[in-house]
């Protein structure tokens, strides 16, 4: 823990909750002003709870990403759930997100329920203003107001970024004066290889988001840099649950398999900041979701 923060600094951590696809992940990154959490439509993207780290000269705040909390049908879905809930416990501010765009249904009702258990201070965050009309989020705001007591309420737009700096401002607003408990230059706790990973598996799940969703995990066997070509090889592994999975993912000739892996290229080699060498295999391991166990060798849940 670092101990050289000034006078009045501030520190504290942060929980996004909410329905899957409120917009958790879009919003850490847009207040990171870089890319830390993989997005895509699919439901459950997020599987890991990490925090990312945003240090400024009078507070440093730590995001606390979980998985939308939703009814699991198997044990993965169970693992993330206790993840999300687990992500409420000691935190210094949580921050439900709601659809402005979609009406508040039982799902998002749950999730204020499971909120009052909470001894944080509560944001509501009206997500997606961009997507709805001035009519809407008024509808949004006072429907909000009846599922419990706000000490804040923020509507915003992660991909226009209206407001995100506003939500930023209420959360340090209600942090308690504290120690910096992270580097500086530090912007997430995960380790490197689990965000390569993320990484690949978000281009997965924006390729096939209709076909494999919830059957693909994904894990790095090896990355070594190479200083002398400025050069980071990684080697990692897609693992499916069925046969017909695993075609889907390699693709005619190769050529799905390929096009993930120039994808993730992109991104990695803007996350390393060198050029990066990836070699993906994909390999079928049935059921893989059902047993907690190998949930964990993935790295997601409480047992990583």
């Amino acid at each position: 823990m670092e101990s050289n923060a000034p006078e009045h600094f501030k520190s504290g951590f942060v929980t996004l909750v909410g329905r899957p696809n409120a917009g958790k992940s879009t919003l850490v990154n847009a207040i990171m002003g870089k890319k830390i959490a993989i997005t895509s439509d699919t439901a459950q993207t997020t599987r890991h709870r990490f925090r990312a780290v945003l240090t400024r000269e009078d507070f440093q705040l730590i995001l606390v990403d979980t998985p939308g909390l939703h009814k699991p049908h198997d044990a993965l879905g169970e693992e993330l759930n206790t993840s999300a809930l687990k992500a409420l416990e000691d935190v210094d501010v949580a921050a439900m997100l709601i659809d402005a765009s979609q009406p508040i249904g039982r799902g998002d009702e749950w999730v204020a329920e499971q909120l009052k258990r909470a001894r944080a201070k509560k944001i509501c965050v009206l997500s997606k203003v961009d997507l709805a009309t001035p009519k809407q989020i008024e509808a949004q705001r006072e429907a909000a107001e009846r599922l419990g007591t706000w000490d804040a309420m923020v509507g915003l737009s992660s991909a226009t970024g209206k407001n995100v700096e506003a939500f930023v401002e209420e959360v340090v607003y209600l942090l308690p004066e504290g120690p910096s408990w992270f580097p500086a230059d530090m912007e997430t706790d995960q380790p490197i290889d689990v965000v390569v990973s993320e990484f690949i598996r978000e281009k997965i799940l924006r390729s096939f988001h209709d076909e494999v969703p919830h059957a693909i995990g994904v894990r790095v066997e090896e990355m070594e840099y190479d200083k002398k070509k400025d050069l980071h090889r990684i080697f990692a592994v897609v693992y499916v649950e069925r046969d017909s999975q695993k075609g889907i993912i390699i693709g005619k000739k190769g050529a799905a398999i390929k096009q993930i892996g120039t994808e993730a290229r992109a991104d990695l080699e803007q996350l390393l900041g060198t050029r990066v060498y990836l070699d993906l295999s994909v390999k079928v391991k049935k059921n893989w979701r059902r047993d907690a166990a190998q949930i964990r060798r993935f790295g997601y849940g409480e047992g990583a």
